[in-house]
Formats: structure tokens, C-alpha cells, sequence
């Protein structure tokens, strides 16, 4: 069986933060959990060396074994250490995978590959390593004149023209079972650092003339450390252009790459257009031959065929082929849009269902309310839904008209084809057909302007 070590105990204080490293988020989920990911396999299991994070590791993965590295005078320091920890867990015959947990761009298939070759060649031990441009501080690959694995150098430790080397230690490794054990009792602490060093495990199984070999991947980028903010934001660009090219070879048009900021679990069908700082979320699913522009955020919802959204922001909703929103719109949990349902500019929907080809095309405030098809939502309109201390819903059904500037005071129930006048306050049903009116009668007093203009003249010889 697969046993995954993954070091996640490290405090990080480079990155000046109250929150453990791994636990910082990039676009929207935790470093740890892109690593955790990666690295689960059918019948394999994960072990998370933890740290003081312990409880915060246990509720992002629960169904995963979460051990505690306790930091103290009275407990040995270093990788050794935290991988022994985990040593109760491990059988003989396990595969034991190694890797830290703050590598977010590592891929499943770059660890399918290394485990598949280790398993193949029946080695104790193997090693990941990665060519890079700069290895300076990295711990270089050691190989002889046919290319076999001989051991790895740390820089500080290098002689002469080893620091040419450009193959360095990713520090992911993976070790049988029984090996692991072998080689975690024979560390020691004779170092700079009085710390157990994982790493002298491959040189230790490589002394006592154990198969030890180093695969390398092909791309460095899938080893990029974080250590800090600085860090954090260079991970997130290379994440970000890797998913934003997977959209893109899948059929999606992104017009400034560098300017979408799509989550890694987000769904879009081909031929939809994403243009400008757009942001789509969590895990929304969006359809084909959409188009979302402008500064447009959508969040954990689902858009489907056809939809315009411009310059809105969409959350945790539901729109229906057809639909349209925007500009500047908001859509807030649970709304839900019909097939061509038409939301136009400065429009808040809340909790509210609308049907098909219904339409609100400016300035209004639509919650906790049910629509039918084909209404009309004139300019102006507020669904009010609160009365200080509970919320109450409305329902309009098919075909009805509410004219600009009404007040519609839930819970009430337009009927059918009832159409509401301009500037009512509609606190009661409305049957089907009618048409309902609250509002003061309208009057028109002749001569108003002239009386208006006498009393203002006399008002002004009085104050002079």
C-alpha cells in the first residue's frame, strides 16, 4: 500500500503571519490542500506531520491521519524526526512517499510517474529531482560518468565544479517500508544543526548497497517552495497561467490571461468569451458561449448556455440558458433565472426565483420572493421583505406588470396577468386581471404658478 508522508509542522515565520504556512490560501484553497491532492492515490493513504496548525489540519481533512510534531528542548529537530513520527502507521511492505507540504504546483501525474518508476526498478529508496536555470542553495544530484545516482551534495558543501550542476534535490522521496525503518534508525545528529536530516537516509541506504536512484521531472516550476508573500504571489501567477492555458486548449477565450483570476475547480464550456479582470470562483460551472466581462466576479454558481454577464457580481446562484445580467448587478445566494431571464443595470436579487422571460431592467430590489414568467419589473420596484424582525416572501405569477416605483410588502400574492400601478404601496393580494392602484389621487390646480409668484414677491419685500 501507498502511505503519503506530508511535513506540514512548520511554523513558516517568514511569511510574518498569525496563520500556519500551509494553511495560507492560494486562488481560494489552502497550500496544503493542492499538495494533499496531488499526492492521493486509490488505496493509498495521508499522513500530515503537524505542527501547532494540528487542529486546523484535522478539519480541512478529516479522513485523513493528522500526527503532532512537538517542538521542545525535550524533542529532536528535523525532517528525520517528523518522518519518524509516522513510522506506527507504515508496514514492511508499504511504499512510503515523502514530500513537504508547501509545493502547491506539484502535479499527480509528475508523482505517478516518479512512484511508477521507483516501484518498476524495485529500489529501496528513489529521489525526485528537477534541472533548474538557478540551483544556487539547493542540494545537487551527484551522478557518475554513466549517469547513475551516487548521492546528493547540500551547496554549502560542494567542491569544486559541483556548483555547475544544475540538477537539484526536490526534496520528495519515496522508500520501501522496511527500508524507511532501517535507514530512520541509524540517523544521527552529528551535523551543524543537531537535527535528523531525511535526506542522509538516501545515503545511508546507498552505503549499506541499497538501489537508490534519482528520476527527474521535467518541470521546475512544479517544485516552487513558498516561504513567503512574496513567494505566495509568484505561485499563484504560475498556478493561475496554468489553468487559464487548460481553459483556453479546451476551447474558452480569455482575452488578457493575465487578468483572469479563474479557481482551479471551475468548469467552462467552449466558445465562452471571459474578457477583462474577471473573477470566477469556488466551484462555479459555467456553459458554452457565454461571455463574462468587465470586473465581473462569480462565485460557486452555475450559468448555463448563452449568458451575458456584465460587470456584475453572481453568488452562489443559478441562471438559466438565455439569461443576461449587468451592468453592475448583483446577485446574491440562491437567486435563481429562468431561461432569458433579463437582469439590466443596478438590479439586487436575493433568494428569489424568477421564470422565464421575466425582466427587471433597472434600479430594483428583488428578495425572498417568487416570479413567474414573463413579468415586467418596472424601474424603481422594491420587494420588501423585512419587517424588523422577520423576513417574508411574495409570489407574482405569470404575466403580470408592476409598474415603476412600487412597493410591494410581502407576504402578499399578485394573481396572473394583474397588473400594479406606478408608485403603489401593494400590501394585500391582487386577483388575476386586475389592475391595482395605491396612491394618492392626482390633482390639478389652475393658476398655481401665478399664486406661487405673488406670494414669492411678497415674501421678499417683507424681508427686505
Amino acid at each position: 500500500m501507498l502511505k503519503t508522508i506530508i511535513m506540514a509542522a512548520g511554523e513558516g515565520t517568514r511569511m510574518k503571519s498569525n496563520k500556519s504556512k500551509v494553511l495560507h490560501k492560494l486562488l481560494n484553497r489552502e497550500i496544503i490542500k493542492y499538495v494533499v491532492d496531488a499526492s492521493r492515490f486509490d488505496e493509498s493513504q495521508t499522513i500530515i506531520i503537524g505542527g501547532k496548525n494540528k487542529d486546523d489540519l484535522s478539519k480541512i481533512f478529516p479522513d485523513d491521519i493528522i500526527i503532532e510534531q512537538k517542538i521542545g528542548k525535550d524533542y529532536p529537530y528535523g525532517t528525520g524526526y517528523a518522518a519518524s513520527l509516522a513510522l506506527n502507521e507504515i508496514s514492511d511492505n508499504d511504499q512510503v512517499l515523502v514530500l513537504n507540504g508547501d509545493i502547491p504546483l506539484i502535479t499527480k501525474s509528475s508523482l505517478e510517474e516518479f512512484i511508477s518508476n521507483h516501484i518498476e526498478n524495485d529500489n529501496s529508496a528513489s529521489v525526485l529531482s528537477t534541472k533548474v536555470k538557478n540551483p544556487i542553495n539547493y542540494g545537487r544530484i551527484i551522478r557518475d560518468d554513466s549517469g547513475d545516482f551516487i548521492g546528493i551534495v547540500e551547496h554549502k558543501d560542494l567542491k569544486l565544479n559541483q556548483d555547475i550542476i544544475n540538477e537539484i534535490n526536490t526534496g520528495i522521496y519515496i522508500f520501501k517500508g522496511s527500508d524507511l525503518k532501517l535507514a530512520l534508525s541509524k540517523l544521527d545528529t552529528n551535523n551543524e544543526q543537531s537535527e535528523l536530516y531525511l535526506t542522509d537516509c538516501i545515503e545511508i541506504l546507498y552505503n549499506d548497497g541499497k538501489k537508490v536512484m534519482a528520476f527527474t521531472a521535467s518541470d521546475p516550476d512544479e517544485f516552487y517552495g513558498i516561504n513567503n508573500k512574496k513567494e505566495l504571489a509568484e505561485a499563484k501567477k504560475i498556478l493561475q497561467k496554468r489553468v487559464n492555458e487548460n481553459h483556453m486548449l479546451n476551447g474558452v477565450v480569455i482575452e488578457d490571461p493575465e487578468m483572469a483570476i479563474i479557481d482551479p475547480e471551475v468548469i467552462i464550456g467552449k466558445d465562452t468569451i471571459v474578457s477583462g479582470p474577471v473573477k470566477i470562483l469556488g466551484k462555479s460551472e459555467i456553459g458554452e458561449n457565454c461571455t463574462i466581462e468587465g470586473s465581473s466576479r462569480i462565485e460557486d454558481s452555475i450559468l448555463k448556455n448563452n449568458i451575458k454577464i456584465d460587470n456584475s457580481v453572481i453568488e452562489k446562484s443559478f441562471l438559466d440558458e438565455g439569461a443576461d445580467v449587468g451592468p453592475y448587478s448583483h446577485l446574491r445566494p440562491n437567486a435563481k433565472l429562468g431561461k432569458n431571464v433579463h437582469i439590466g443595470n443596478f438590479v439586487e436579487v436575493k433568494n428569489s426565483t424568477l421564470g422565464d422571460g421575466t425582466k427587471a431592467g433597472h434600479l430594483a430590489y428583488i428578495g425572498d420572493s417568487d416570479l413567474g414568467s414573463k413579468i415586467n419589473i418596472g424601474c424603481g420596484v422594491i420587494f420588501v421583505n423585512y419587517d424588523g424582525k422577520f423576513k417574508h416572501r411574495s409570489v407574482v405569477k405569470d404575466n403580470a406588470f408592476i409598474g415603476s416605483n412600487s412597493n410591494i410588502v410581502a407576504p402578499v400574492i399578485i394573481e396572473e396577468e394583474a397588473y400594479i400601478a406606478a408608485g403603489s404601496t401593494i400590501t394585500s393580494d391582487v386577483e388575476a386581471g386586475h389592475l391595482s392602484i395605491e396612491r394618492a389621487e392626482q390633482k390639478n390646480i389652475a393658476g398655481y404658478a401665478e399664486k406661487k409668484r405673488k406670494r414669492d414677491l411678497e415674501k421678499e419685500k417683507e424681508q427686505k
